[in-house]
């Protein structure tokens, strides 16, 4: 049931009226239905178009490491969250939370291990040319994905300060060149239930659109025992609507609208726990007692909580796109209006004991505007140019309660910041296949904070904080044949002030950390051979970041686990990523990537200890702290790799098969920037296979398919709460979707 509620089927409604209109990646002299036809030839030769550098180019001509994942691709991987695109792509690792607003994206080893919603993400993420100006949308939904890029190494100079470690750009699917539909569902043996569908075309010469919507209901794979019910789930409902309408030759005007109601459940079992822990140090409270009839394992699924922990959000945006084609060069103005809301409540006992029943929830309400405009040449001369003007505002609201028995709290916060920016690219081929390149881009920012605390005194605290930055990119491109290239990039990242947003905010915190800045090199190889049936990626690279913002965890003198922001010190990432891909045939296809990662804290010497540390292990001083110079930083395997194999024989005169096998592989990595050992995941692999049917025109499809095939058990995230057990062992888990093996069959229909 929902949280608060809600249904997906109310605001569906509501949805459905306003799923009118929308966008699409289009040139402006292109109808609809030529754009769509474009795309179309374009996959059909084997190519992958890309808008990583803001402008339509071939991903193995632009001089970045980018790695596409189509939407195909995330089908028949079982990609349907946004957390799930870890398993697809070796440089990322996503960490979700007990709420999206808690989570983090890494890409090469950096990504933002921080709680307040004042700190931008290290990695940004951009919808449909719409930048995410709040990191929690982006886990809302992940249908109709025509393709996600994942843009590594800093943005900064095109894509802004919350690029400062990589970019996510995602494209949802436009309308097509000819009226068309598509229907899919997906059920599973542990109860998932997905159905999806679209319908698309050309409504006049000039007019085409696409309406799609999404539903997915997963009970969830942990079992609470207090009252039977599963937990750990989710339930979405999605629904977009776009227009794409060319009046002229020269104008195209693309615009969006969407809804998504979303609702989680969340259970963290218990997997390592001492005979001597006992619940807020009471006595009487043993592990018998605050988790009766759980039995502590690494494969423990069991938790008992009397309240049910999760989330419900929904989100409305619009967005529109309008780009004229002034002969020179094309004129673009995006401009994006987004509204986040979300609930969230968790049982921070994490028990059944009604004497100890402490309780913390609270509503984040999000409102954000963008506008962008941009002055694009063509990509076919020796003088390529990318310029632009950014300006955002976003609004943040929080409203937080927490007790009544321990860490007791009650507040409301806001926070907010606005962004102008100017930005440019310039690329002159010098020579014939010689290319220099150097960007820049200027900003002003400010951000600001309101506090009150409405317990005790109620002490009110505001402040206001304005911030000038500059970010470049020098580089060199060079083309040895059509299909090889090599390239070098110096580039420098940013990402803004923060204030410390939270409980237990006082007059201290109205001095926001530093911004965290980041400087990166990179040499890259990119080359096809064999009639471009046999793709070859190499780039090495070395990224070091200033004043890096994370959040640290403090243990009180009463148990209470306090989260504080600060500079940490200095990090640097540098290693090697491939990838490539063959064609062995036109039914057989592989693809693969792996990372090699060599990623440590240069330097952090007032680095929090980490629950239960002693002394003897390095946690000294008054306060305590413990120097984590030479330590790897949290999320940053040492390698992960990804490997897929597609293979479509015919079958009969109307018939194909279809054979996949998806294969992904992470050494281990700690979830704790404070280098817990208790927090620590231990290398894996995972094998997704399916099999099925599909007939020649691809007209329908059915697949069956197992995910993680040899039943390996790993995990998204780890909790220590040694605190709150009276300062003895106790490791919570976060388990993923796949944790356990499972089947399931996914069928599709196209008209």
């Amino acid at each position: 049931m929902k949280l608060l509620n809600t249904t997906a089927i109310s605001r569906a409604l509501l949805a459905a009226t306003v799923a009118l209109a929308g966008t699409g990646v289009a040139q402006a002299q292109d109808t609809p239905a030529e754009q769509a036809a474009s795309a179309d030839e374009a996959a059909s030769d084997g190519e992958i178009i890309v808008t990583a550098q803001k402008r339509e180019e071939r991903v193995q001509d632009i001089p970045l490491a980018v790695q596409v994942l189509g939407g195909d691709q995330l089908e028949s991987q079982g990609i349907r969250e946004f957390s799930e695109l870890t398993r697809a792509a070796p440089s990322l690792l996503i960490r979700p939370a007990e709420h999206p607003v808690n989570a983090s994206v890494s890409i090469r080893g950096i990504g933002t291990f921080a709680f307040s919603p004042s700190v931008e993400p290290s990695v940004a993420v951009q919808i449909d040319d719409v930048p995410v100006q709040f990191l929690a949308r982006a886990f809302a939904d992940l249908s109709d994905i025509e393709r996600v890029e994942v843009l590594r190494g800093p943005q900064s100079t095109l894509y802004g300060r919350a690029a400062s470690a990589g970019l996510l750009n995602i494209v949802t699917k436009g309308p097509s060149a000819e009226f068309s539909g598509r229907i899919s569902g997906l059920v599973t043996t542990d109860e998932e239930y997905s159905v999806n569908g679209a319908i698309s075309g050309p409504i006049t010469p000039t007019l085409g659109f696409r309406i799609s919507a999404n539903y997915d209901k997963f009970e969830g794979n942990v079992h609470n025992l207090f009252n039977g019910e599963k937990v750990n789930g989710r339930e979405i409902f999605s629904v977009r609507g776009k227009l794409v309408w060319d009046p002229t030759d020269n104008l195209n005007i693309t615009a969006q609208v969407g809804y998504i109601d979303g609702h989680t459940t969340i259970g963290r079992p218990f997997i390592r726990v001492s005979s001597a822990a006992r619940l807020r140090g009471n006595a009487a409270y043993g592990p018998s007692v605050f988790a009766p009839g759980v039995t502590f394992s690494e494969d423990n699924t069991d938790v008992v909580n009397n309240v049910t922990s999760g989330t419900d959000y929904y989100d409305f945006y619009q967005s529109l796109r309008a780009s004229l084609d002034l002969g020179f060069a094309s004129l673009v103005s995006i401009t994006a209006w987004d509204h986040f809301n979300q609930y969230d409540i968790l049982d921070q006992d994490e028990s059944a004991v009604a004497a100890l029943d402490n309780r913390q929830a609270g509503t984040f309400n999000v409102h954000g505007f963008s506008q962008e405009l941009r002055l694009v040449s063509p990509g076919a001369q020796q003088f390529r140019y990318t310029l632009g003007l950014f300006y955002s505002d976003l609004d943040v609201t929080r409203d937080f309660v927490r007790g009544p028995f321990f860490s007791v709290a009650n507040w409301y916060g806001t926070n907010g910041n606005k962004q102008y920016a100017a930005f440019g690219q310039l690329e002159y081929d010098v020579l014939e296949n010689t290319t220099l390149i150097a960007g820049a881009r200027v900003g002003k920012n400010k951000i600001y904070v309101t506090f009150k605390d409405r317990t005790g005194a109620g002490a009110f605290y505001q402040g206001s904080s304005p911030e000038t930055y500059e970010t470049y990119k020098l580089g060199v491109q060079q083309k040895f044949s059509p299909d090889v290239m090599a390239f070098f990039t110096f580039a420098t990242g940013h990402k803004g002030e923060a204030y410390d947003v939270g409980t237990g905010f006082n007059a201290t915190r109205l001095i926001p950390v530093r911004p965290e800045k980041s400087t990166d090199w990179q040499l890259g190889f990119k080359s096809q051979f064999a009639d471009r049936r046999v793709t070859f990626n190499a780039t090495l690279f070395n990224t070091t970041f200033d004043d890096f913002q994370a959040q640290g965890i403090e243990t009180l003198s009463d148990g209470t686990i306090n989260f504080r922001l600060a500079n940490v010190g200095k990090l640097r990432t540098r290693g090697l990523e491939l990838e490539g891909g063959v064609r062995a045939a036109q039914d057989l296809n592989f693809s693969g990537g792996v990372t090699y990662t060599d990623a440590k804290i240069l330097s952090f010497p007032l680095a929090q200890c980490w629950p239960g540390q002693t002394s003897a292990q390095g946690c000294t001083g008054s306060p305590a702290r413990q120097n984590l110079k030479g330590f790897r930083p949290a999320q940053a395997p040492e390698w992960k790799l990804s490997f897929n194999a597609d293979y479509s024989p015919e079958l009969t005169d109307t018939l194909n098969g279809v054979a996949q096998v998806a294969f992904n592989y992470s050494s281990k990595f700690n979830f704790g920037i404070n280098n817990d050992p208790e927090t620590i995941q231990k290398g894996y692999g995972i094998m997704n296979v399916s099999l099925g049917v599909r007939d020649h025109g691809d007209r329908w499809e059915v697949v069956g398919f197992v995910n993680n095939l040899f039943d390996k058990q790993y995990f998204y995230n780890m909790a220590n709460s040694y605190g709150n057990q009276g300062n003895a062992q106790a490791t919570q888990s976060y388990i993923p979707r796949d944790f356990r093996r499972y089947g399931g069959v996914r069928a599709s229909f196209n008209f």
